[in-house]
């Protein structure tokens, strides 16, 4: 009998529409029934193993239908026993209130407890209850995996994987059919061959650290499978996403200094193809739209690389190298309408522009895109990036210090020194990017003044990565809108305390004026923002949502009080 490897999630939601996504252990065709509507697809196929997108059309706005999945005409979804309600299809309401719920950076499995109570978790139990409010969209921007951090559930897999040369080659046999090619070929010696292969490809790769596309999809189930409440709720809140430095390695694509580093290493094409390739399969494929999807070129190729028991592996390996060294030829930023409300996620990891002459947050074609959806008449403008884009004044003012520094303005020898400085302490966020800082600043001012379009009510970053919380306001120039950057971080994965002091401190009102006097030393323009923190910081495991009613606005952040309960840590209006 076919078996349900990891899923179902329940992706990308329009009014009409819904996404399914699932990961099988054989080839099969998936069927989704929701009511009196049934959508199928059949598997495509990635080294070995096998995925589907079935997309439901014809749904009503603001549709609460429970589905069942079905492998093969076998019903393998809800599963027997399960203490959850049966997960429904939820499409959106424009009518309505619209709540998206945000977070980033979650450590899991965690078998020795160290990262505290995971939110999701908490979140998924919170449902349960008859007067809970559930969240239309879940977002999750970024770290859903730690690539560079294994938990010891990973590192016993990763060692029983790669092991000798032999003993990597009988692990790999004896694994569940889908971890192999056998799957889709039926040789034993292909299944062979790749355990060989993975043997070879890992041999120098740290032995805390993910090595390839394999051992990804072991990262991932036991970051989406483990937890019987969180696969539940996957499956039945809407989710989008969008990569971080973690999903990678940490500090991925710092600058150009970092990428010569990691591509001098004899791992690292391995590591980067495998990295980026699952993140296509695993979240990126998920946020497109249906005619998103229709019109990616990648997408058909593998689906038709799959047919007749072929495999699409090599296709999505060329294509996720040659986004790592051309950034340009890959485009994983998106956007949705919903209603008056405009959500834009930002992709400011593998789209940045870094060379020895230029760096940029976004490469020129991905601001261009960027560029055109910074506009106005709609009530609110939400962009999700997983950096902040307003940090705490002092950690801003010493990121654009340090970028000035590491790009000569203080001489040859201090730059050695910046670059040095800048990997050391993770100085890589909006404001380490001045010029591309800059210009998002001047098409927000825009925007918020009605220079491109009716000024919305609020123009709000919604962010994560820094490993605590808190709501900063833009309070210069003036401008129609209510302009506002919005953390949440972590999800699960809590700063020690002498990190979470010395942010307290840089978060305090006026903080922030030494360092804007050393950035002006090292000649770097005033920004054409002025911000401060206004509530926050928050160190706790959280997760924050923002709920747009009309023109108004308020956000609030909840944390898991304990393992199956959320309380409530505050509440802020955005519009006044």
């Amino acid at each position: 009998m076919t078996a349900l490897v990891l899923g179902p999630l329940l992706r990308h939601v329009g009014e009409s529409t819904a996404t399914v996504w699932v990961e099988t252990d054989r080839p099969c065709r998936v069927l989704v029934r929701a009511g009196n509507l049934e959508a199928a697809a059949d598997t495509f196929a990635v080294h070995g193993h096998h995925f589907a997108l079935v997309e439901v059309e014809g749904l009503a706005p603001g549709a609460r239908v429970p589905y069942r999945v079905e492998l093969d005409g076998a019903q393998v979804w809800p599963e027997e026993g399960s203490a959850f309600p049966a997960s429904q299809l939820r499409t959106l309401d424009p009518s309505g209130t619209l709540r998206v719920s945000f977070g980033s950076c979650r450590r899991s499995p965690d078998r020795e407890g160290k990262h505290g109570n995971d939110t999701l978790s908490a979140l998924a139990h919170h449902l349960v209850r008859p007067d809970a409010t559930w969240p239309d969209i879940l977002l999750m921007v970024g770290d859903q995996v730690y690539a560079d951090e294994l938990d010891p559930a990973m590192r016993e897999i990763v060692r029983a994987r790669r092991g000798t040369r032999t003993g990597a080659a009988v692990s790999m046999g004896n694994e569940a059919p889908a971890n192999t090619l056998v799957t889709s070929t039926g040789s034993e010696n292909a299944a062979l061959d790749e355990a060989k292969s993975a043997a070879a490809s890992t041999e120098a790769c740290p032995t805390d650290e993910i090595a390839d596309f394999e051992e990804y999809t072991h990262l991932y189930r036991l970051a989406w499978r483990e937890d019987p409440a969180v696969r539940w709720l996957l499956s039945t809140v809407p989710t989008l996403t969008v990569f971080d430095d973690h999903d990678i390695r940490d500090d991925w694509n710092t600058s150009y200094a970092w990428r010569q580093q990691m591509w001098a290493l004899p791992w690292w094409r391995e590591r980067i193809v495998g990295g980026i390739g699952s993140y296509w399969v695993y979240q990126h494929l998920g946020n497109l739209s249906p005619e998103g999807r229709a019109a990616h070129e990648v997408f058909t190729a593998v689906r038709a690389a799959s047919a007749n028991g072929g495999d699409g592996g090599k296709i999505l390996d060329e294509f996720a190298e040659r986004a790592d060294r051309q950034p340009t030829t890959a485009h994983w930023s998106y956007a949705h309408d919903y209603g008056r409300t405009r959500l834009v996620v930002v992709d400011s990891r593998c789209s940045r522009l870094l060379t020895p002459e230029r760096r940029g947050m976004l490469d020129d074609e991905e601001f261009d895109w960027l560029d055109g959806r910074l506009q106005g008449d709609v009530d609110h403008l939400l962009v999700a990036s997983s950096l902040p884009y307003l940090l705490a004044p002092a950690i801003h003012h010493a990121e654009s210090w340090n970028e000035a520094v590491a790009e000569g303005a203080w001489g040859p020898r201090a730059a050695g020194a910046g670059e040095k400085i800048r990997q050391a302490a993770d100085l890589e966020h909006w404001a380490a990017f001045e010029r591309s800082f800059r210009e998002v600043a001047n098409d927000v001012i825009a925007v918020a003044r009605g220079e491109r379009g009716s000024a919305p009510a609020t123009v709000a970053f919604l962010s994560g990565d820094v490993h605590y919380s808190y709501l900063a306001r833009v309070t210069t120039p003036d401008t129609e809108s209510e302009v506002v950057q919005v953390v949440c971080s972590p999800l699960r994965n809590p700063l020690p305390g002498k990190f979470q002091w010395a942010n307290r401190i840089a978060c305090a009102r006026g903080a922030g004026v030494p360092f804007r006097w050393l950035a002006r030393m090292a000649r770097v323009p005033r920004p054409p923002l002025r911000w401060r923190i206004t509530d926050g910081p928050w160190f706790s495991n959280a997760i924050a949502t923002v709920e747009l009613t009309g023109r108004d606005s308020r956000v609030q952040w909840q944390t898991p009080s304990a393992p199956r309960e959320l309380s409530q840590i505050s509440t802020v209006s955005v519009t006044r």
